[in-house]
């Protein structure tokens, strides 16, 4: 059995998609008929990419969708049911036809004799390879329900930490749009009007007037090209940093910014920590769980320089050398990696470590944002102040005349 997405016509011509099991998709197909449905198109559920276009009922699952499915999953599990009765369950109860269709097709390579890790591997964009790894050591452990539980509490504190960082830069990025969009406004509605009136006294204006209605003809006059330039630079940035060498030195050049490169330390430290952290816990051999640790790493020098102390650890060095001769991570935390190695208990301390470094990026994140946000209300209350002054000097001038 194999489970399959199908897309019909029913009678009255509505679109309808689904999945269903079956043999075969000439099974499916005459299961739809029985159905009183017209089979558009039938395939197998996969993820696919690229030229072989997309899974017809949508794209890639969602991090809380991914962190949900694993709670419920673990539940059922860890409840004693047995793994396909589980999926079967889990099928039914998730919401979204993308997760449906991702358990779907897990289900249907279990029902086939794979194990839960071949199965997930069908779905790499899906389950990535950390998820897939502590499932393998939980099933040659016979512990599969502990580490779906750790697997779990991953997912959802990962999910938490993101949208912590999401809510922080809410206000922030709402202030500078509403910033931008009401000096534009200004420039290209307001002061054009006021300045007819100027034009018709044909009195000397002052510079800082001057120097508004040149700034205000010069947007009126290009700002479409000047969208078109920034939309046009912010493509050409995305791509260059596609390219290896490019991003690279991006990356090098994130970490020398004073409170950027401390930021950026602190997050790829707390990824590192976090995933060593549950993968050893889950049984992973140390070498294993550093060479996929390097893969959550995002910074590129960071990354390299995990790569190098999994080289090191394979040639018989201390974890908390090779980390700490990069430079990159927090002394404290090569500190109590290098206590966990001198006591036995390095899962502990990865998870101490770890907690200490998404605490750490929780402060730092608070006091980034309750920082921006009087600055950019200062910066946006001087910008709309100047532009004030440059319409009242005139006015002012008026007056003294008249006077």
């Amino acid at each position: 059995m194999a489970a399959f997405e199908y897309q019909a016509l029913d009678a009255r011509g509505r679109s309808r998609k689904g999945i269903l099991t079956g043999d075969s998709p000439r099974q499916i197909r005459s299961q739809l008929r029985n159905q009183g449905l017209y089979p558009v198109e039938v395939q197998p559920v996969a993820e696919q990419s690229g030229k072989q276009g997309r899974p017809m009922l949508g794209g890639r699952v969602s991090a809380a969708g991914l962190a949900l499915l694993t709670r419920q999953l673990a539940t059922l599990v860890r409840a004693g049911m047995p793994l396909e009765e589980a999926l079967r369950a889990l099928g039914e109860q998730v919401n979204g036809r993308q997760l449906q269709s991702v358990v779907a097709g897990v289900r249907a390579q279990i029902t086939e004799g794979s194990t839960l890790t071949e199965a997930l591997g069908t779905f790499p964009r899906t389950f990535p390879e950390l998820y897939r790894v502590m499932v393998e050591a939980g099933e040659a452990s016979g512990r599969l329900e502990e580490v779906l539980d750790r697997l779990a509490d991953y997912t959802e504190q990962r999910q938490a930490m993101r949208q912590k960082l999401g809510v922080a830069l809410i206000y922030p990025i709402l202030v500078t749009v509403v910033a931008i969009l009401v000096v534009v406004a200004l420039l290209t509605y307001v002061v054009p009007e006021v300045v007819r009136v100027f034009e018709s006294t044909g009195q000397s204006l002052p510079l800082l007037t001057r120097g508004l209605i040149a700034s205000s003809d010069f947007l009126r006059a290009n700002g479409l090209i000047l969208a078109l330039l920034l939309g046009g630079t912010g493509l050409v940035t995305g791509y260059a940093l596609r390219r290896p060498r490019i991003r690279y030195g991006f990356d090098r050049l994130l970490l020398r910014l004073p409170f950027i490169g401390r930021l950026s330390r602190t997050i790829n430290s707390a990824r590192l920590a976090r995933t060593l952290a549950i993968l050893t816990e889950s049984g992973v051999p140390l070498l294993e769980a550093i060479r996929i640790g390097g893969r959550v790493v995002k910074n590129k020098p960071i990354r390299e320089a995990v790569e190098e102390a999994a080289v090191s650890v394979r040639e018989g060095g201390r974890l908390h050398a090779a980390l700490g001769q990069s430079g990159y991570f927090p002394p404290l935390m090569v500190h109590m990696l290098s206590a966990g190695e001198e006591s036995g208990e390095l899962e502990k301390m990865l998870e101490r470590a770890a907690s200490n470094q998404e605490r750490e990026l929780e402060s730092a994140v608070s006091a980034a944002t309750a920082l921006m946000e009087p600055v950019l209300i200062l910066v946006m209350g001087g910008i709309v102040l100047v532009i004030v002054l440059a319409i009242l000097l005139p006015i002012f001038e008026m007056n003294q005349m008249v006077g």
